[in-house]
C-alpha cells in the first residue's frame, strides 16, 4: 500500500488534476467527468498496482466488491477472464498507453456502479461465455442451478426428439446452455424485451446454436393467442421469470436498479404477474406428462401449489427443490395424464 501511495504523489507532481486525500489513500479525480478518473499521461503503471490503485478508489466511492471489480475489469482488458489466468510477469509489465487508456475508461464506468457483466460486456454462464448489453438482466448463479436441475432430469433420454419452451430469454443462458448440453433439443424462446430478443439471437450466432433456436419478441401476458399459434406441442416449459414484489424493488442494489431491465424482475404485488399466464399457457402446451420448472422467490412454492389446485389447471405440482443457499427456489410441475 504505501508503494501504492508513494506511486500515486508522483502522479501527482507529474501530471495536472484534482487530487484530494481521505484517511492516507490518494484519489485521483478527473476535472472533466463526475465520477470518472482521467487516465494519467506519460506514466509508467503496473497491471498490479493498477489493481490496487482501483479497489482503492472502488472503495472510497462505495463500489460493492472493490478488489473483484477491479481484478475483472483488468484481467479483461489483459485478454483473460480471471487474474489467475493473468501470468505472473504480465502482472508485473508495465501498461501499454492503450491498456491504460482502457482500464482507466473501463473502471471509470464502473464509478458510475456499472455491473461489471456491463462494463465488460460478457460474462460466464456454466460452460458458455456470454455477450452481455444493458438493459438485458444478468443471470444469476441461482439459474445456473435452475439448469442443472433440468439436465439432471433428462438425463436418461437418449436419441428423441424435445422440444422447449423458455419464457424471458434474457441474454438465451438457460437456451443456450440446454441447446450446448442436450443435441436433440430445439427451443421456441421469447421475451418481452426486443433488445433481449437481439441479445440472445447474437449470443447463439457466436456459439453455432442458432439452428435449432427459435426466438421471438413476444409478451407472455398479452401474446398468449400468438404464442399458442407459432409454438408446437413442447415437452418441457423453464423460465426464470420476474418474480420479485413490486414493494421489493426499491430495496435492490442501485447497479440493479440503475442499469438493470426492471421488467425483468418486478413481479407485480405478489410476485406472480408473470407466473400465472406461463401456468396457463403451460397447461395448453406441454405434452403428456411435460413438465415445467420455474425458479422463484423464497414465498412462492406453496402459493403456486394452491394456484394450481384453485385455477383447476391441467397440471400436478410435484417438488420444490432448494438452492445451494437452502431456500426454497425451484419449482417443478407435469402436466397430468390420462391416469392423474
Amino acid at each position: 500500500m504505501f508503494k501504492t501511495i508513494w506511486f500515486l504523489n508522483r502522479l501527482v507532481h507529474r501530471h495536472s488534476g484534482l487530487v484530494s486525500k481521505h484517511r492516507g489513500v490518494v484519489r485521483w479525480w478527473s476535472s472533466t467527468a463526475e465520477g470518472a478518473v482521467a487516465p494519467p499521461a506519460d506514466c509508467n503503471i503496473t497491471a498490479e498496482q493498477a489493481i490496487r490503485l482501483w479497489a482503492q478508489n472502488f472503495t472510497l466511492h462505495g463500489i460493492s466488491e472493490p478488489l473483484l471489480s477491479s481484478q475483472y475489469i483488468i484481467s479483461h482488458v489483459l485478454g483473460e477472464k480471471t487474474l489467475e489466468c493473468v501470468q505472473r510477469k504480465r502482472l508485473r509489465d508495465t501498461l501499454t498507453d492503450r491498456e491504460r487508456e482502457r482500464v482507466w475508461e473501463l473502471c471509470s464506468k464502473r464509478l458510475t456502479r456499472m455491473p461489471v457483466q456491463y462494463v465488460i460486456q460478457e460474462w460466464d454462464f456454466r460452460d458458455l461465455t456470454l455477450k452481455m448489453k444493458a438493459p438485458v438482466f444478468i443471470p444469476r448463479p441461482e439459474t445456473e442451478e435452475l439448469v442443472s436441475l433440468v439436465l439432471e432430469d433428462l438425463r436418461l433420454i437418449r436419441g428423441t426428439d424435445l422440444r422447449c419452451l423458455e419464457v424471458g430469454c434474457g441474454s438465451g443462458a438457460i437456451s443456450l446452455s440446454l441447446l450446448r448440453s442436450i443435441p436433440q433439443l430445439r427451443v421456441f424462446a421469447l421475451d418481452q424485451s426486443q433488445a433481449a430478443v437481439c441479445l440472445t439471437g447474437e449470443n447463439a450466432n457466436r456459439l453455432g446454436l442458432q439452428d435449432r433456436l427459435d426466438v421471438h419478441h413476444l409478451d407472455v401476458i398479452k401474446d398468449a393467442d400468438t404464442i399458442l399459434s407459432k409454438c408446437e406441442p413442447i415437452d418441457f416449459l423453464v423460465s426464470n421469470p420476474p418474480y420479485l414484489l413490486s414493494q421489493d424493488m426499491e430495496t435492490l442494489q442501485t447497479e440493479i436498479l440503475r442499469f438493470e431491465d426492471h421488467s425483468a424482475l418486478d413481479g407485480g404485488l405478489d410476485g406472480l404477474s408473470v407466473i400465472r399466464p406461463i401456468l396457463a399457457l403451460s397447461s395448453k402446451l406441454l405434452t403428456q406428462r411435460g413438465r415445467v420448472y420455474l425458479e422463484v422467490a423464497p414465498c412462492h412454492p406453496p402459493v403456486i401449489q394452491q394456484l394450481i389446485e384453485e385455477e383447476m389447471l391441467e397440471l400436478l405440482y410435484l417438488e420444490t427443490r432448494c438452492d445451494l443457499s437452502n431456500r426454497p427456489r425451484f419449482c417443478i410441475l407435469q402436466k397430468k395424464g390420462e391416469d392423474d
